[in-house]
């Protein structure tokens, strides 16, 4: 029982990674961000072409740089001129970045699916509770812990971060005390990508790598963020682990079940608090 709560910590921990991006993006753009899982995608890729000559970890750190640098164009390119428009155009215009993404990585690296080994460094497995558990899983749960404490010390103990929350809660006033919102706004777009590559890295060695790869993990990591509430850090994490052992557990005690479990949990959230259990908009 032990492995597979922690299989679900797993899970949850790369639903982290990837829904706090959505939750910067949608906190100062205010942009439901459908190509987020094309850019989890995107990020994989680039890390399967330095994995693939041995050289997984420079590809996690190309990946991030990468994915951060394409994150601050989309966002002077695009998000910026769409927080004048309704959501619905929102969700069409990065509807259609997504599927752009997608026919790049096809033309680029091909339909095949792709795989790639997990690092020399954290390969094998330890005894758990009297069973091999992988040390590259538990590596994946100390790279989400660190970004959730990260995130929260930057947010709570910084000027930047006390910035990104007062701009996440009213822009106008905040630009209106001296602080330039957009380039903020520049700044936690390119983050959140970044994460978005990093979790695609971090979670290569455990898919097989295809071009739609990141619409599955998508739809999780929405609920995620609906969940928890938007715009809540601690909620995404909350929500993130939540979803990861339902999504594991469901797997092995319910398989009929199992893909309609996370969609009935978001119903019956939804129900008892429509702003998600730790939000406060809608």
């Amino acid at each position: 029982m032990a492995i597979q709560l922690l299989n679900g910590v797993v899970y949850g921990g790369l639903l982290y990674l990837l829904a706090v991006g959505l939750v910067l993006i949608f906190g100062l753009r205010e942009v439901v961000n459908f190509a987020h899982g094309a850019l989890f995608m995107l990020g994989s890729y680039i890390g399967y072409t330095l994995a693939a000559s041995g050289q997984w970890w420079l590809g996690l750190l190309v990946s991030v740089v990468v994915m951060a640098a394409v994150g601050c164009i989309l966002d002077v390119l695009v998000f910026r001129s769409l927080r004048k428009h309704d959501h619905i155009v929102t969700v069409l215009i990065t509807f259609g970045l997504l599927l752009i993404l997608e026919t790049v990585v096809t033309v680029t690296w091909g339909k095949a699916y792709l795989s790639y080994p997990v690092p020399r460094l954290l390969a094998g497995t330890i005894e758990i509770a009297g069973s091999p558990f992988p040390i590259y899983r538990l590596f994946i749960i100390a790279v989400s812990l660190m970004v959730a404490i990260g995130l929260a010390a930057w947010l709570r103990f910084t000027r930047m971060g006390l910035y990104v929350r007062a701009a996440s809660t009213n822009a106008h006033v905040t630009s209106i005390q001296g602080i330039d919102v957009d380039r903020l706004s520049l700044i936690v777009v390119g983050l959140g990508t970044a994460l978005a590559g990093l979790s695609g890295v971090v979670a290569g060695p455990l898919l097989t790598l295809s071009p739609t790869m990141g619409n599955y993990i998508l739809i999780d990591s929405f609920i995620v963020v609906v969940i928890g509430g938007l715009g809540s850090f601690g909620g995404a994490f909350i929500a993130a682990l939540l979803i990861g052992q339902i999504h594991n557990l469901g797997a092995i005690y319910l398989p009929w079940a199992a893909t309609m479990l996370p969609f009935m949990l978001m119903i019956g959230i939804l129900i008892w608090r429509p702003t998600g259990f730790a939000g406060s908009r809608t």
